[in-house]
């Protein structure tokens, strides 16, 4: 399924539950509503709960800080938990409540955002960002280093994201740094004078993957930095793509899961049947046929055979990895204004 389908079967799907009172709330990303995530929520309380979307965690924060949505809980991709930990919106996650925290994958848990040993954040779903190309376009050997996309041979026919943490998960790569968790001031300088020297070089930063799989099957766009999911989508329709996750400098590891809102109108006992569900075995195949990798380690060494990682673009690598895990807040406000910047051509 692709994501444009996987919007509309949610749609579809939305409109043909049943009416029924609801005391739960998620600020969500539109596309993860599909009751397939959420299936023993489902069983226990006879439909999907309410949803708020939000297109960004910039967006979302913003919304929740004024009180414009007093959600439950509330699905952020890792770089921002710092942001929402420290700004008190959020409360520490019951660990003794979540069967299948033991499940999680460490590597995608790494240093939980925390004070006092609280964990304020619960990884549910994960993916690779790595350069894909047109094959019958541009040689393999071209792609075999980040460095491609200062490449002036290619003006004008590449695009990234435009996402600050898929950015500088790039230019951090690209600059030798593969721990962002860490990053100095020269090194975020060093990314940043990257960032500019690619600019020039890109037709658009692509906003969502239904765009970009538009920009390469019209041939405007030849390379791009983009997630696992276009991979086997363009492979479904036929499209010549290659998705280089080893190249020399490497490629990155995006990871998202759901902050605990301390003010909330939501049922906290329903807070906790809502991200159980998203970490039971029943979401694994339904997150992998999408494109996302599922947190829960366990069910996804049962399920999901090596063929079908490598297929969804979540195989093993030879190549170093930044993992987008938690970073310091002040040092993700840089990026953010730093990229603003260099979009406007500063």
């Amino acid at each position: 399924m692709t994501i444009r389908t996987l919007l509309l079967a949610g749609t579809a799907t939305a409109l043909a539950l049943p009416a029924f009172a609801q005391s739960l709330t998620v600020s969500e990303y539109s596309g993860y509503e599909l009751p397939e995530y959420h299936q023993t929520y489902i069983e226990a309380h006879g439909g999907s709960p309410d949803f708020a979307f939000h297109g960004d965690e910039e967006e979302a924060f913003q919304k929740l800080s004024s009180g414009f949505t007093e959600p439950g809980l509330t699905h952020i991709c890792a770089g921002s938990v710092t942001k929402f930990a420290e700004s008190g919106i959020v409360e520490p996650w019951d660990t003794a409540r979540i069967p299948n925290w033991e499940n999680i994958s460490s590597d995608l848990v790494g240093q939980d955002v925390a004070r006092g040993g609280e964990v304020y954040f619960v990884p549910t779903d994960y993916g690779s960002t790595a350069t894909a190309y047109n094959t019958e376009e541009v040689p393999a050997e071209d792609v075999a280093t980040l460095n491609v996309f200062t490449d002036a041979k290619y003006a004008g026919r590449m695009t990234i994201p435009d996402n600050v943490d898929d950015a500088y998960a790039l230019a951090y790569l690209a600059t030798g740094t593969t721990d962002w968790t860490s990053a100095t001031d020269e090194q975020f300088q060093a990314a940043s004078d990257w960032l500019r020297q690619a600019h020039p070089n890109l037709r658009t930063y692509w906003q969502d993957p239904a765009e970009l799989a538009q920009l390469m099957q019209s041939g405007e766009v030849l390379i791009s930095w983009a997630w696992n999911e276009t991979y086997p989508t363009l492979v479904d329709e036929g499209f010549p793509v290659g998705f280089e996750r080893e190249a020399a400098e490497g490629s990155s590891l995006w990871l998202c899961g759901y902050v605990n809102m301390a003010e909330s109108t939501s049922d906290e006992d329903l807070v906790y049947d809502y991200i159980n569900a998203i970490l039971d075995p029943s979401a694994t195949v339904p997150l992998m046929e999408n494109g996302f990798g599922h947190s829960n380690a366990a069910a996804m060494a049962e399920q999901i055979t090596d063929e079908d990682r490598v297929a969804g673009g979540l195989g093993d690598i030879d190549a170093p990895v930044l993992a987008q895990l938690p970073m310091d807040g002040r040092l993700r406000e840089r990026q953010a204004a730093e990229f603003e910047r260099i979009k406007a051509g500063f």
